[in-house]
């Protein structure tokens, strides 16, 4: 008779999101040193970019308030209300991201349907190639102000910049915790430095408070027409980083990222723009680099400045850093990309991962970036399209969750959602216009992750269909085997396999050149949720096929790494225990041919062929000592 526990309800483990010690204010504080980085250092370029791309001999003074309107709406409406107040509340079990919205998505609407797996890889692909610009025009942005107080230092921009990029990614290895712990306060006194220049400079020219008016914004729009295009592709600048507060959701929780935005990023962010236009307006020469001009012009205190802004833009690179990595372990565990090593950082918070492939491979992407550009402006065409398209996919798929998860009426999701696509969109086409200045390099990137993720899924899939195809039903097989009584020999043997309804081959293997059964068997599956955890006690499905085999079935959370000796131990309440150094572990290892005569599928194929080479070794992914494992192979074509 079958014993089984239920699928995951959702239930977290407690200590998923904060420890004992963690208060609020903490949790506020770890926040801006990885979450707000990014876009708490747009003031650097955001302004300055914007009115760069006004046409000479317009109405100069209705243009810069014009602009800050935009700037200063596209805060409010973009990040605040559809990411702070709609989409973060869409937390699949306190994890966020556009493959746990893709999640989300698809169980609302109860299967894998295609439009949802393509609209879930492209973001998390944008997202990628998002990672690797924003480090990039960031520090260079910042290491260029030393060009205020040192003639002639261009020479030594980029060096000084690779240099930064490279610490900053070797201390990837110390952990989100330890990293935010350090950056919180720099980015405290970044966002209060913000503010109090803003404060200063806001009595330069009180008209500027006319920006708030969003008729301001509009107006620019119909005195230019299609011009305004590419001033809107500019002012994006200013949002760019806004869907790290989702990406990040789970290193820190909703709430903690939502009050810091609302009561200290989001005041520091409207001020210094106000700051900055007001400047501009009295003195419009302050137009050709207003964030530095707007600081007292004595080496004493740009010095100082400098060195504080070119913290904060290393810390603005570490929210797509940590999104990244946080992308990555979701992707593995839906089966998107192949098994990579995932350490955890945190002991009190499971979300704080780092994978060394992925922070090498963003490394070398950004230095790259970094020789070829030389500088932020010349990157600055490159920004932006990765971003506006991810924030662009993320609205279908945050309607499908309003209207089926969470039952809206569908005029009600529409009515919501419609005006987001709509900004979003234009936000979109405006970035698109960069293409050819840069903006191919993160659509290039995001479509080269997209055919991986595209071919490893569509890999797996063939792969365990062959399997299937080939495979003989378990429970046949065991009646086969009680009947013809072969050999048996002391201890427990698991075998690790996708089918558990099908016989494995390491199994079969096992049989055909042994000729002899282990007194316990054990058919293990291990397989991920839609949901970012289980606890342990809900993780196993334990079923007795026959007198010497049981079926497991272990479920994951797509943000968990799974731990066979763990749950071994776990399925003692089944009345099954286990002497971990007395159970073998079979596992089978295919040589992958291929034999397709379709050109496409072909090449596909030897792809999907060359990813597995790259996979970390299963035993290293569920933590099975590699002393217990017994690999059986063979050869299988696709």
């Amino acid at each position: 008779m079958a014993t089984t526990t239920s699928a995951p309800s959702g239930v977290q483990e407690n200590l998923t999101r904060s420890a004992p010690h963690s208060g609020m204010a903490m949790l506020m504080m770890g926040c801006l040193g990885v979450v707000y980085g990014d876009i708490g250092t747009s003031p650097l370029y955001a302004l300055q970019v914007s009115i760069a791309n006004v046409a000479p001999g317009l109405q100069m003074r209705a243009d810069i308030i014009g602009i800050i309107s935009l700037l200063i709406w596209a805060l409010i409406f973009t990040v605040t209300v559809k990411y702070v107040m709609f989409v973060m509340r869409m937390d699949n079990n306190g994890e966020g991201g556009t493959l746990s919205l893709m999640a989300l998505a698809q169980k609302a609407v109860g299967r894998r349907t295609t439009y949802l797996f393509l609209l879930g890889i492209a973001g998390a692909a944008l997202f990628y190639g998002d990672a690797i610009l924003t480090p990039a025009i960031s520090v260079l942005s910042a290491v260029e102000g030393l060009k205020h107080v040192l003639p002639g230092s261009e020479f030594y921009v980029v060096p000084l910049a690779v240099i930064i990029l490279l610490v900053l990614f070797v201390a990837q290895s110390w952990g989100t915790e330890r990293v935010a712990a350090f950056f919180g306060p720099v980015m405290l006194v970044w966002f209060a430095v913000l503010a109090i220049a803003g404060l200063v400079h806001i009595p330069d020219d009180w008209s500027i408070l006319a920006a708030f008016n969003p008729l301001a914004g509009l107006n620019y729009f119909l005195r230019h027409g299609l011009g305004s295009i590419l001033v809107l592709g500019a002012v994006f600048l200013a949002v760019t980083g806004g869907e790290a507060l989702y990406a990040d959701m789970g290193h820190f929780g909703r709430k903690p990222i939502s009050r810091a935005w609302l009561f200290l990023v989001l005041p520091a962010l409207l001020l210094n723009y106000l700051g900055q236009g007001a400047m501009v307006l009295a003195r419009p020469e302050t137009a050709s680099d207003p964030f530095y001009l707007m600081m007292p012009q004595s080496p004493v205190s740009l010095i100082p400045m400098i060195l504080l802004a070119t913290m904060a833009t290393v810390i603005a690179s570490q929210a797509v850093i940590s999104g990244a990595f946080s992308m990555t372990q979701q992707a593995i565990q839906l089966g998107l990309l192949p098994r990579l090593q995932i350490l955890h950082t945190s002991e009190s918070q499971f979300g704080q991962v780092f994978l060394p492939r992925v922070n090498t491979m963003l490394l070398v992407g950004v230095i790259i970036l970094v020789l070829a550009f030389r500088s932020s402006s010349s990157l600055a065409s490159a920004y932006g399209i990765a971003v506006s398209g991810t924030m662009l996919i993320t609205t279908p798929l945050a309607f499908v969750v309003a209207w089926r998860a969470w039952k809206w009426p569908l005029q009600w999701a529409l009515a919501v959602c419609a005006p987001f696509a709509l900004v979003d969109i234009a936000f979109f086409v405006a970035n698109a216009f960069k293409f050819l200045d840069g903006g191919y390099i993160p659509i290039a990137v995001a479509a080269i992750l997209m055919l991986i993720m595209w071919t490893w899924a569509r890999g797996v899939r063939l792969v365990n269909e062959k399997q299937r195809r080939e495979s003989v039903p378990l429970e046949s097989l065991m009646k086969s085997l009680e009947r013809s009584k072969p050999l048996r020999v002391p201890g427990t043997a698991i075998f690790l396999t996708t089918t558990p309804d099908s016989a494995p081959a390491a199994l079969l293997h096992h049989l055909k050149h042994s000729k002899v059964l282990h007194e316990k068997n054990v058919v293990m599956r291990i397989k991920s949720a839609t949901v970012p955890r289980v606890p342990i006690e809900e993780q196993l499905e334990v079923e007795q096929v026959s007198p010497s085999m049981v079926r497991i079935t272990a479920t994951v959370g797509y943000m968990q790494n799974p731990d066979v000796p763990r749950m071994l131990l776990a399925a003692r309440r089944f009345g099954l225990t286990f002497d971990i150094m007395q159970t073998s572990f079979f596992m089978s290892r295919f040589n992958l041919k291929s034999v397709s005569h379709n050109p496409l599928a072909a090449w596909q194929n030897s792809l999907f062929i060359a990813l597995t080479r790259t996979a970390n070794d299963a035993t290293d992914f569920l933590r099975i000592p590699p002393g217990r494992v017994v690999w059986l192979g063979g050869q299988l074509t696709i």
